[in-house]
């Protein structure tokens, strides 16, 4: 079974007594209230440098017995940064390492309309920046003693208008991208396609999103979330499946695959633009 509110409370501030934690957050299904018996319960560890991974390692042995583990900040990569997959009274339960100065700025910047997606292994897409404050405004906060977290989040419950104008104008991708995914159709490069396809999937998910003032976190289920976005265009989804199941090494099945997506792209475009008004 998964663990108790009050079991993850006094988890939580087990966790704030382990030098540079600050707060600690119920982040994922669980906190968004749609988690079922088999999902993970998601812990994001909001810290300041130095935090003590020797430490934090042995309250991990503490809770989840022998064989527990933690890594050092930065182990997962750039942004995803670290922390330990564990098993808690035989439910899975995942610590996620986040630098709260480095939250702060990207909130400042996603203020201001600045973002970007950076590479990291295991998101095709990239991380995007604004995923910090976004998963914040999304989360449940367990413990924060200064309120620091809690401060935050209420603001990044607002979605900066100049962060989903931005996201919008992104588009501009999307059709670069339908050209170059064009100029590779008569070699029939379907992996090169797939790529551009892909990519322009998440744009357009991401663009719908901000201009429907929505924070979207994750890459997984994003075409699924923006189809359920009010004012998204018409079956959404079930036309980006068509579009993947039509690609092929059969330049002719590719040709269709990125007209498909093209008239998705501009009827995006027109959606987004009706949000932000």
């Amino acid at each position: 079974m998964a663990l108790t509110d009050t079991g993850l409370t006094d988890l939580a501030h087990r966790l704030l007594t382990v030098p540079g934690v600050i707060g600690v957050v119920l982040g994922g299904s669980r906190a968004r209230g749609t988690h079922t018996e088999d999902s993970d319960t998601d812990l994001g560890l909001y810290y300041r440098t130095p935090l003590d991974t020797g430490r934090l390692g042995e309250l991990a042995v503490e809770v989840a017995g022998p064989g527990a583990g933690v890594t050092a900040t930065g182990d997962w990569g750039p942004w995803v940064d670290g922390g330990g997959w564990l098993r808690i009274d035989g439910h899975p339960v995942d610590w996620l390492y986040r630098d709260t100065d480095r939250v702060h700025r990207c909130w400042a910047d996603a203020e201001q309309g600045r973002y970007a997606f950076h590479v990291q292994a295991g998101h095709p897409l990239g991380v995007p920046d604004f995923l910090y404050p976004g998963e914040l405004a999304l989360s449940r906060i367990l413990a924060d003693p200064t309120g620091e977290l809690e401060r935050l989040r209420r603001r990044a419950l607002v979605f900066p208008r100049p962060l989903a104008e931005a996201l919008v104008a992104g588009l501009w991708e999307a059709d670069f991208l339908i050209g170059s995914a064009r100029k590779a159709v008569s070699r029939g490069d379907s992996a090169y396609v797939a790529g551009c396809l892909f990519r322009i999937a998440g744009v357009c998910a991401h663009a719908l999103h901000g201009a429907a003032g929505r924070w979207l976190i994750n890459e997984k289920g994003a075409v699924a979330a923006a189809a359920m976005l009010p004012g998204a265009p018409e079956r959404f989804k079930p036309r980006m499946d068509a579009v993947f199941a039509a690609v092929d090494g059969d330049p002719v099945r590719l040709s269709s695959a990125i007209d498909l997506i093209a008239d998705l792209v501009l009827e995006t475009t027109d959606a987004c633009a009706m949000m932000l008004r």
